[in-house]
């Protein structure tokens, strides 16, 4: 949904402590299986999760395309937030905040464009992208919760 100008947000609650969510974003080994849209896959070329840290990464679409991707990460607060600068092609900022629950998480995404035109046209798919980001993350925990 669109929050504001040039952002979208997607929110889920999964059912696992807040530190497991938190995990899933921070251990490349995760991210990777969730990362993206259904059908997309990835290769991590660097990732450093600290401020400042660089990911270096492709995606691979469900028709073999390649779409490589650079971000830094500006901010890495445990269990509470995370903030991407996203610098190949459309720049964003991806903003995840981890709430407690009791026992529970809700995860917020937030995308916010840095211009207005980039939002209108990555608008219509990064809307049911980033949902279907939620619903992956939300598949990875329930393996990883069970283990």
């Amino acid at each position: 949904m669109a929050a504001n100008d040039n952002e979208l947000v997607a929110a889920r609650v999964y059912d696992v402590p807040r530190e497991l969510a938190f995990r899933a974003w921070t251990t490349p080994d995760w991210l990777a299986q969730w990362w993206g849209p259904e059908g997309f896959s990835n290769t991590f070329h660097e990732i450093a999760i600290e401020p400042g840290g660089h990911w270096k990464y492709t995606m691979h679409g469900p028709d073999g395309t390649d779409y490589p991707n650079h971000s830094t990460f500006v901010e890495v607060v445990p269990h509470e937030r995370i903030v991407i600068d996203h610098l190949s092609g459309h720049e964003f900022r991806i903003t995840a905040t981890f709430e407690e629950l009791g026992g529970r998480t809700k995860v917020t995404f937030r995308q916010r464009f840095k211009h207005a035109e980039d939002f209108e046209q990555a608008k219509p798919y990064c809307e049911e992208a980033n949902e279907q980001n939620m619903d992956r993350l939300g598949e990875l925990l329930g393996k990883v919760s069970v283990s």
